[in-house]
């Protein structure tokens, strides 16, 4: 199948989990409706984006009711859901995590976050190696629509690891973020473009709707980016489902014209 349509769930996070999941589910299900095989969450979507709800709101797979809600939401809505991510605790390790589901409601794959969020900016200090520990892995997923891969947040900064799906075979990259409203003006659209063109792949980022609960205040302007490096889909600052139909033929087509791909020089850049 050539096109596909991806819907972008960007929900208002509220305090309290329970909340926060039927919200989550109502809005898959509703992209499912009108018609997305394809459905995003964004980061942190069952929990304040703060340091102090992390291990509070964290969930041990497969028990916890998040991996009840997500796997039965896919189920429900026949769609491949990326479950924007979650604290996993994990012994006595904590994660930032990404679950994704297929249509049936199995477990397809888990993203844990490989880059953690520390930083010093003028008016936000924020720490998640404090709290979470790092994964290591690049995540791909096969779907019938091509390969898709999964990055969060801080991973969107770092060409690396994007470069490392595509040579796994990403045809679409869905980044669940939340950035907030230093960093978001200034580099969300601006690296999710960026990556789109550096990889000649599709780049969905899904974020939360814009608001402060205690200390962060996330940006919201979910975005979806084509291979061209053209924005075909873009939210604002509030509560919305995002919807754009992707033609995966135009990624083949790019990288026929402009073949950066094939044009690398890896012997090059090996060097010390």
């Amino acid at each position: 199948m050539a096109t596909v349509r991806l819907a972008i769930c960007q929900l208002k996070v509220r305090e309290g989990k329970e909340g926060n999941l039927n919200r989550a589910r109502e809005m898959v299900l509703q992209a499912a409706r009108n018609g997305a095989a394809v459905v995003a969450l964004p980061e942190m979507f069952n929990c304040p984006y703060e340091e102090e709800a992390f291990a509070a709101y964290a969930e041990v797979y497969p028990a916890g009711p998040t991996f009840t809600m997500l796997a039965a939401a896919a189920a429900e809505a026949r769609v491949y859901l990326f479950g924007g991510s979650l604290p996993e605790k994990d012994g006595e390790r904590l994660f930032n995590t990404c679950f994704v589901y297929d249509p049936g409601g199995n477990l397809l794959a888990r993203h844990r976050k490989v880059h953690l969020f520390d930083v010093a900016l003028d008016t936000l200090t924020f720490r998640e190696s404090d709290t979470f520990t790092a994964g290591d892995t690049p995540t791909v997923v096969r779907t019938p629509f091509g390969k898709i891969g999964v990055a969060v947040c801080y991973d969107l900064r770092f060409p690396e690891l994007a470069r490392l799906m595509v040579d796994r075979g990403a045809e679409i990259f869905i980044i669940p973020a939340a950035f907030n409203t230093v960093t978001g003006p200034a580099h969300w659209e601006l690296l999710l473009r960026a990556r789109a063109v550096d990889n000649q792949v599709f780049v969905a980022g899904a974020a939360p709707a814009a608001g402060r609960l205690r200390r962060y205040e996330t940006y919201g302007h979910s975005a979806v980016v084509d291979p061209w490096g053209a924005v075909v889909a873009r939210a604002g600052a509030g509560e919305t489902i995002l919807y754009a139909d992707l033609d995966l033929r135009l990624v083949h087509d790019v990288r026929r014209k402009l073949p950066l791909l094939a044009n690398r020089r890896p012997e090059v850049y090996a060097q010390k």
